[in-house]
């Protein structure tokens, strides 16, 4: 199923474009990596799918509903997650807690499952453990990993992800795209995620978008390599 596309997109910040014949599509079930150069414009590309920027040209779409045929859920995390206000009151328990209300009212009684997919979530970005302490009390990366777990706590159709692996070292890197490759083949999870580590996730992707530059310096249309050629299959995922 078709969640989001970009079709022949241009845009720009001010009247010079940056982006010019973007085209993407997000099918369910998918692990895409989306790269590029620094300046690139992958997260300018990111907003315009979600519909947080309009295009100049062209069209953008994100589908009302998910494969299930109910409100289509979406789990972002950006990048500067470090900028978090570090006067927020809420425990890391309780941010996580708060995404599972995407999934209905927010007067609606919180049951054992939005209990137990929490736990679940901090358990894996490695938070569990600190879920009583305050989020001004984090570091960049920690609060990295529990907006992390936010997204997912939603049980999103569509999982984008703004270079998430920021301070994790290899180990780590390696289970965490291993995890969304799950995600993806389990759960049929529209998965994107900006990476500059191509070399180390490509074995876990099913395609790969990349930005390039036109020789007049803007950013052009999105090339999708193919990977299904040597990802991993789901019976050897280490979870």
């Amino acid at each position: 199923m078709l969640l989001a596309s970009l079709k022949q997109v241009e845009f720009g910040y001010t009247d010079v474009p940056c982006l010019e014949q973007a085209d993407i599509d997000i099918y369910t079930g998918e692990f895409v990596a989306l790269t590029g150069p620094n300046g690139a414009s992958k997260t300018t590309l990111l907003k315009l799918m979600l519909g947080l920027l309009r295009p100049w040209k062209g069209t953008a779409f994100l589908s009302a509903k998910g494969p299930e045929g109910n409100r289509l859920v979406t789990g972002y995390v950006p990048q500067h997650i470090a900028a978090f206000n570090g006067g927020f009151p809420s425990t890391i328990a309780e941010f996580v807690l708060s995404g599972r209300f995407v999934r209905g009212s927010w007067l609606r009684r919180l049951r054992e499952e939005d209990h137990r997919l929490t736990q679940e979530a901090l358990k894996q970005v490695g938070m569990w453990e600190h879920r009583h302490r305050k989020i001004g009390e984090l570091s960049g990366g920690q609060k990295q990993r529990i907006c992390i777990a936010r997204a997912l706590a939603q049980e999103p159709d569509l999982l984008i992800l703004d270079e998430p692996t920021t301070g994790m070292d290899h180990t780590s890197r390696l289970a965490f795209y291993a995890f969304l490759r799950q995600q993806a083949t389990l759960h049929n999870r529209a998965i994107v995620m900006v990476t500059h580590s191509l070399s180390e996730v490509s074995a876990y992707l099913d395609r790969i978008i990349s930005l390039e530059r036109k020789e007049d310096g803007e950013w052009k249309c999105c090339t999708t390599t193919s990977c299904r050629g040597h990802f991993v299959p789901a019976g050897s995922l280490p979870y």
